[in-house]
């Protein structure tokens, strides 16, 4: 048998990541040792801590790589079109991201290290949402919406799609596309007779 071709260090790291994901997903962060991710890839722990550092220094590339990705689908998906079909685009992207990347999602949603000052669930999709914040307050200004209000809608829209998805990888039904219609429909009764400036209701007096 012809002994085994080395992997270059690219091809390496690239497999470290793919099979840390997968271990991440399915344990979550405090679950998963080096010693396991090295056994799925088939090399020696050194070989992690070389590429990585440790368990946590791949956990956050792999974080971060999945951050990047839902954030440029939702950029993506906002680029164009009328306000509400870009609601509904954005909450779409977000949804077949859930569906086409199960194990990239589930790592969002496990836990994180509790040394880190990110990678739990609440400072990801504040991460999230900061960034699609500015990519929405563009395209708010230019759909006539007060730019400076973007990032509300941008953390109400992802916190919203997150939790929902959350719930439909248990249920996987109905497709993506009508759970994104839905959510859009929610959204955009209150953003259609949005006014320039919101103000609180004022208190009725009591008779």
């Amino acid at each position: 048998m012809p002994p085994r071709k080395k992997l270059t260090a690219a091809a390496r790291r690239a497999q470290l990541i793919e099979v840390g994901r997968a271990a991440f997903a399915k344990k979550g962060y405090e679950a998963t040792s080096v010693e396991q991710i090295a056994d799925r890839a088939k090399v020696s722990k050194p070989i992690v801590y070389e590429h990585f550092g440790g368990k946590e220094g791949l956990y956050a590339v792999i974080v971060d790589r999945e951050v990047e990705h839902v954030v440029a689908l939702i950029s993506e998906a906002i680029a164009s079109g009328s306000p509400r079909e870009r609601l509904e685009k954005a909450a779409l992207a977000f949804l077949t991201y859930v569906r086409d990347h199960p194990e990239g999602f589930a790592v969002l949603t496990h836990d994180a290290p509790v040394t880190a000052s990110r990678g739990n669930l609440s400072s990801l999709l504040n991460d999230v949402a900061e960034r699609v914040g500015k990519v929405f307050a563009i395209a708010f200004k230019k759909a006539g919406y007060d730019a400076k209000a973007a990032p509300i809608y941008a953390h109400a829209l992802v916190g919203m799609v997150t939790f929902v998805g959350q719930w439909w990888t248990e249920t996987r039904k109905p497709p993506v596309e009508k759970v994104a219609s839905h959510l859009a429909g929610l959204a955009w009764m209150g953003l259609r007779h949005l006014p320039t400036q919101p103000a609180p209701i004022r208190q009725r007096p009591v008779s």
